[in-house]
Order: structure tokens, then C-alpha cells, then sequence
């Protein structure tokens, strides 16, 4: 396959080197080189269970699990399916911590880029581009999990040394990627909670600057500030301000989560506001001639093992919510990168069998953390309601004041998120790591190797409702 030329920003649009506009779209490679607890069943962070397994099985078993398993992960068959699907682009999530040590900062770890070449390379042998997607950095970018953040302060908005690390790193990104026309661009930080509205912007002042004095082709995406849903603080005449960017909303639906109060049907009324709440998103971006990239969306569905009888009904209503988005991104001609490609069973495009040996061994400790909804992203929290409300109540009623409660994030977290992050999946789960790593105590390489294959795509099993929505609306044309 003949190498593209780099792709670049003009005007609103992505194009090629012959000045074509380009859609990418596609899938987030997440629970790879940044663990998400969800995506691959442990509770709490990623660090902590690195830690645990270090402490179970010994440093040199846990790297060999943990190098299989970024190993089987995503291969060839990976590539090859996803492809099949029309899709050409991927967005793979990365955490500072493959990179760097925090007892050793800047030092780049030899076997940083090992893992992350791979998949590069691996998928531009059958055309597909990457993004690299910041989605972990040193102090944690946000509040969640998902930026192996153990607490619910985003500290890389309070210490400068954390983001001068970040910059350090797309530094080092920028030396090795420079000039691979497969690479479409550099997301350079997934989902900010800067509760200032000011520091990101100065970040990305530093960050842009500094990536561009050696890279100056590669598109840079940015998202929002407040998990990518707040651009309202960003000032100036952007695309001179920070040129060769893209610009990133995440558009999760309510429809598609256990906690929503009505069950997706297609109504009219219903699609109205799918449509609403993206265009509420992309507003402050379509009304500056900016190109826009939706770096998230997608719903979870339900598992036959956890949701029972109705499990058909509600992933059916969920298949149709994300028709009716992708008609709206159709219509609106956007990129987008649809969360998520693989994980064990809640919203991958594949997941990971039943019958394998990592569903086996885990099958008991995730249906515990089913039932505690230890977890945040989809959590159903119906057998551990009476427990939230008695915290909540213990809280609103020591504060009187409403306003009081409405600490940043408000809206967006309000007490029962934030009761939620704190007593479940901060609390909660750290007692729960040393349980899941004990799971690991007495194997052997081999049964190691054995559950790390559990990931390959051939023990995978394909969401056919799901994958052939994509299919449906892979393309569209830019003439329309």
C-alpha cells in the first residue's frame, strides 16, 4: 500500500494531500495501553492492580502477564476485522505511566514505544490511520478513573511539574512519529476537568508550541474542557491561535445508560433531542468554522448473565439509539471515533468470551462487582440504592444551602455522582484490588499466557447488532 501524504486541517475539514476533505471514523482502542476497569474487569485504578499483582505473583510474572497481554490484545485479526467494517480510523488510548516512571520522570522508558509501534504499523498495512490519544497523564487531567486517577482531584492542574511532564512526552511522541503518514494526529489530552477554565488553555498554548517546534504536519485534536463538553472559556481567533486543530466533543447519550428514566423507541421527540444534544455540543465550534471530531459517544448494553430476560429488548433499543446518532453525524458530515473497540462484554464492538479462561476464573468476582457497582461507567446501582441514599441524604442534609452542593463539575456531577466516586469506586475498590489479584496467585507462565490469550481476537465474540450499525454508516459522501 502506497504511503498517504499527511493529513491537515483547511478551513472546517480534514483533507488529504490532494486536498480532499476526509471522514475518519472509527473506533477508541481503550483498555490496552490505558486499563480501564470496566473494559478489562478489575475495581478501582490501574496502577493499584499493577501493584497487587506485583505483590501476588512477583514483578517478573506479573511484566510477562502484562507483556502477553498487551501482546493478544490487538494483532493482525484485529486489524483485519476492523477494517472489514469500512472503518479507517483508530484512536488508541495511551497512559503516561509506559513512558515514564514517576520515581524517574522524564527518562524515557526503553520499551515505551514497543507496544504502541506495533499496532501503528499493524494497522497501516491495511489503511487504517491512528490517533494517539493522551488519555492518562502524570497527577491525573481529570476526576475519573479512566486517568488512572486514584483520587477525585485533578492534581495536574494544581502542580506545574505535572504538566510540564505531559509536554516532556508530546515531545518525545512528536521526535518519533514525525512525519508517518499514518498517524492522523495527536490527541493531546483526553477529557480535562480544569475547574479554573484558564490553565487549559494555557496548557495548550505550551503543549501546541511545543509539538509544533519539531512536528509542525500532524493535525492536533483538542477536546473540550469538562470532559470535552465546555469550550465557551477557549479565546481569540483560534485557528491562528492554534492552527492545524481539530476540535473534539465526546456526545454520550443519556438514552443509552442503565440510569436513564425512558427506554429508547425512536420517537420522534426522542430523536429531536439527539439531534439537540449534539448540536448543543458542537455549537460554539460550528459557529466559529471549526472542524470538529466526535472523540466519544456510543452506549453500553446489556449482559444475558447480569440483565436476564430482558437483555435482547434493551441492546435492540440501544442498536437503535446509535443509528439515530450516526444519521445525525451523517448529516452533519463529521469524524468520529465511536467508544469502544474491545472489552468483556458491556460495549465493545468484540468482546471477550464467556467459555475463556479469564471469564472463567473472574465469572464470580464480576458479578460481586456487578452487584456493588463498584464500577462508574454504566453502573446499575438498584441493589445498592438504599446505601447511596442514606450518604446523600446525610450530605444534603448537612448542607442546607443548594448552592453549596454544586461544586465543579456542577451539573454534570452533582451529589450522587460524586457520593458515587468516592464511596464505590474510590473507597470501595481499593478494598476489592487484592481480591482480584489473588486470583492470579500460584499460576504459572503458561496458565498466565493462557488467560492473556483470553483477549485474542480469536476468543473474541463480534456484537453483530452493533457492528453492523457501523458498517451502515462507515461512509458518507462529502457532496451530499
Amino acid at each position: 500500500m502506497s504511503k498517504p501524504a499527511i493529513l491537515k486541517v483547511k478551513g472546517d475539514k480534514i483533507v488529504d494531500g490532494q486536498g480532499n476533505s476526509v471522514l475518519l471514523r472509527g473506533a477508541g482502542l481503550g483498555g490496552w495501553m490505558n486499563q480501564e476497569n470496566f473494559i478489562t474487569g478489575y475495581p478501582g485504578h490501574e496502577f493499584q492492580i499493577r501493584e497487587a499483582l506485583d505483590e501476588v505473583i512477583g514483578s517478573q510474572k506479573a511484566a510477562f502477564y502484562w507483556d502477553k497481554f498487551l501482546d493478544y490484545f490487538f494483532t493482525e485479526a484485529d486489524a483485519t476485522f476492523y477494517k472489514s467494517l469500512g472503518l479507517n480510523a483508530i484512536r488508541i488510548a495511551f497512559n503516561y505511566r509506559h513512558f515514564e516512571d514517576d520515581m524517574n520522570p522524564r527518562v524515557l522508558k526503553p520499551e515505551g514505544f514497543k507496544h504502541l509501534d506495533r499496532v501503528v504499523d499493524i494497522c497501516a498495512k491495511v489503511g487504517i490511520y491512528t490517533i494517539l490519544d493522551f488519555h492518562a497523564a502524570a497527577g491525573g487531567q481529570n476526576i475519573d478513573w479512566h486517568a488512572d486517577n486514584p483520587t477525585h482531584v485533578a492534581s495536574f492542574w494544581v502542580h506545574k511539574d505535572f504538566q510540564d511532564r505531559a509536554i516532556w512526552l508530546w515531545e518525545e511522541l512528536a521526535r518519533h512519529y514525525k512525519g508517518n503518514p499514518w498517524v492522523a494526529g495527536y490527541n493531546i489530552l483526553n477529557e480535562p476537568t480544569d475547574p479554573t477554565h484558564t490553565r487549559l488553555q494555557v496548557w495548550y498554548d505550551r503543549c501546541i508550541k511545543a509539538i509544533h517546534a519539531i512536528d509542525d504536519e500532524h493535525i492536533i485534536f483538542l477536546d473540550g474542557n469538562t470532559f470535552a463538553s465546555d469550550f465557551s472559556h477557549f479565546e481569540g481567533h483560534l485557528a491562528e491561535r492554534w492552527p492545524n486543530c481539530v476540535y473534539s466533543v465526546h456526545d454520550y447519550s443519556p438514552f443509552g445508560f442503565p440510569a436513564s428514566q425512558e427506554k429508547y423507541v425512536g420517537s420522534d421527540e426522542q430523536k429531536a433531542k439527539v439531534r439537540r444534544d449534539y448540536m448543543d455540543k458542537s455549537a460554539w465550534i460550528r459557529e466559529r468554522g471549526l472542524p470538529i471530531w466526535n472523540g466519544e459517544f456510543g452506549p453500553v448494553y446489556a449482559r444475558k448473565q447480569y440483565d436476564g430476560e430482558p437483555t435482547e429488548g434493551i441492546n435492540e433499543s440501544r442498536y437503535l439509539l446509535l443509528k439515530d446518532q450516526l444519521e445525525v453525524y451523517d448529516q452533519e458530515k463529521i469524524s468520529w471515533s465511536i467508544w469502544l473497540y474491545k472489552d468483556i462484554g458491556f460495549q465493545g464492538m468484540v468482546y471477550v468470551g464467556l467459555d475463556t479462561p479469564y471469564m472463567k476464573r473472574f465469572e464470580a468476582f464480576l458479578l460481586k462487582k456487578y452487584t456493588l457497582a463498584v464500577d462508574s461507567w454504566g453502573a446499575d446501582i438498584k441493589s445498592i440504592k438504599h446505601v447511596h441514599e442514606t450518604i446523600e441524604k446525610f450530605i444534603t442534609d448537612a448542607v442546607p444551602d443548594p448552592s453549596h452542593l454544586e461544586l465543579y463539575p456542577f451539573p454534570l456531577w452533582g451529589v450522587r455522582k460524586r457520593v458515587g466516586r468516592l464511596v464505590r469506586n474510590i473507597l470501595l475498590s481499593e478494598y476489592l484490588v487484592r481480591e482480584w489479584a489473588e486470583h492470579f496467585r500460584g499460576l504459572d507462565e503458561k496458565a498466565l499466557e493462557e488467560l492473556a490469550s483470553s483477549f485474542k481476537f480469536e476468543n473474541c465474540v463480534r456484537r453483530d447488532g452493533l457492528n453492523s450499525v457501523l458498517r451502515e454508516h462507515h461512509n458518507v459522501s462529502m457532496n451530499q
